[in-house]
């Protein structure tokens, strides 16, 4: 292993990375697909293919291409029905994605309070094993000692979400 790998930055990299992909490969079929539409459907090329299709149709439906017979003369009907099927079921196609987006994005809340806890715990011990050994070494007690000797006490996350909870605003 070379010193860029064995580097924390790169180590935590590397496990993001392993998690996208873990994320990506425990989608459904449906997700899946969904995602392609999704990335297929909101592109630039989409946009244009449309465009082109609905200046083509409302050309031949006016008469604009006299080569060609009207069939969905104006208010053009047909368009108005495959437009909307294609609009609802985009929306469902895109509700999929976003639903998994969802779970994902809550997987990741999980994880980042998981380490927020693991990183209070860890800090709280820190400071009382730091207090110890001030204590030993006999460094006189600084104006701050009262607030650290808060901060050595152990969090307790209920009481922090009930004070939460009474202090944020209300919708």
């Amino acid at each position: 292993m070379n010193e860029a790998d064995s580097c924390p930055a790169q180590q935590n990299v590397k496990t993001v990375s392993h998690l996208e992909q873990a994320a990506l490969q425990s989608r459904t079929v449906a997700e899946r697909v969904s995602d392609i539409l999704t990335k297929a459907v909101g592109s630039l090329s989409s946009i244009v293919l449309h465009l082109s299709w609905f200046t083509v149709w409302i050309s031949i439906n006016t008469g604009a291409l006299p080569i060609i017979q009207p069939f969905d003369p104006f208010p053009f009907g047909i368009l108005t029905l495959i437009v909307s099927t294609e609009g609802v079921l985009l929306a469902l196609i895109i509700l999929i994605s976003q639903n998994r987006m969802i779970r994902q994005a809550d997987r990741r809340a999980h994880l980042d309070l998981q380490i927020s806890l693991l990183d209070e715990q860890e800090t709280t011990a820190v400071l009382r094993i730091l207090r110890r050994i001030a204590q030993h070494l006999g460094v006189p007690d600084g104006p701050a000692e009262a607030e650290v000797s808060k901060l050595s006490q152990q969090t307790d996350i209920d009481v922090v979400m009930r004070n939460l909870e009474e202090e944020l605003p209300k919708d």
